[in-house]
């Protein structure tokens, strides 16, 4: 038998290995593509409101308290009919005192409010000029008289929302009632005035923080755990194209675990949620974006 000629080998092996060369080409190409450096926790920056408040530390007073005491002196109390603590309507009769020519003596609230003190007891003498049988915050209105910094007196204005947190009491809703127009030279604090109103005894003197909302803005927003401190500035770590880019930011208010951006970032930018030293502009990552609950 005749061998066959050399070339005739040539074009089935040129076939197969161009077929080979072709068959490899995705998969090269996928390995470029796929992601590389290390997974990090992302999430897209949404828009927020954000609350100016300013706190004021004092105390509570009666806004006006009304002493109650009986026409005539030296007579006896036979009869309490409220106590300290009670919501009273004006007219409502608080003791009843005997008069030394047979009958009794009733002893009305000149006002509605709350009895903040009361001295009345069976069998004790009621006097017209000394120590009063009651005490009334008429109309249950307080006044929060709180401190405030200099800086943040500016910002306050007549009727300005507040919630006024009271030890023993929870949080009451009140207003700027009165701005002080001193500052307390030693302290350089000033003093505003907080009207509250409440159906329930609150005690005098006792102390309270006033939540004063001065104002609002709303501007994209970042968990705190986004934003870096630098010798660069403030920053934020972006992720673009599955790379860090670092990017300078502005801040402005602060609400519940996340801080406004005024300028630096836009809606829909993604972001590395816990930034970090170990990453540096450029370098490459596999972004994973966070859950709503973890993003909070």
């Amino acid at each position: 038998m005749r061998p066959l000629p050399a070339r005739s080998f040539s074009r089935p092996l040129v076939a197969l290995t161009g077929l080979l060369l072709l068959s490899a080409q995705p998969v090269l190409a996928a390995d470029d593509d796929a992601p590389k450096g290390p997974a990090v926790t992302v999430l897209k920056v949404a828009k927020s409101c954000f609350s100016d408040i300013v706190e004021a530390t004092g105390t509570i007073i009666a806004r006006e308290e009304t002493s109650v005491r009986p026409e005539r002196p030296g007579l006896k109390v036979i009869e309490v009919l409220a106590e300290a603590g009670d919501t009273i309507t004006a007219g409502q009769v608080l003791a009843r005192l005997a008069l030394p020519e047979g009958g009794t003596l009733q002893v009305a609230a000149p006002v509605a409010g709350v009895i903040a003190t009361s001295t009345a007891q069976i069998g004790g003498l009621a006097s017209a000029k000394g120590e009063a049988l009651f005490t009334i915050v008429a109309r249950g209105e307080y006044d929060l008289v709180g401190l405030v910094a200099t800086t943040d007196i500016r910002k306050l204005a007549v009727n300005q929302p507040a919630t006024v947190r009271i030890a023993g009491a929870g949080d009451i809703d009140g207003k700027v009632r009165r701005i002080g127009p001193t500052v307390e030279p030693n302290i350089q604090q000033g003093m505003v005035y907080i009207g509250i109103s409440s159906q329930k005894r609150l005690l005098l003197n006792a102390s309270g923080r006033a939540l004063i909302k001065t104002g609002q803005s709303c501007n994209v927003a970042v968990p705190l755990t986004a934003v870096q401190y630098s010798s660069a500035g403030t920053v934020v770590q972006v992720i673009r194209r599955n790379r860090v880019e670092t990017k300078r930011v502005e801040l402005g208010l602060m609400s519940g675990g996340n801080i406004e951006v005024r300028d630096g970032l836009n809606e829909g930018d993604v972001v590395v949620a816990r930034a970090g030293a170990l990453l540096r502009e450029g370098d490459p990552v596999r972004p994973v974006m966070a859950s709503a609950e973890a993003a909070k």
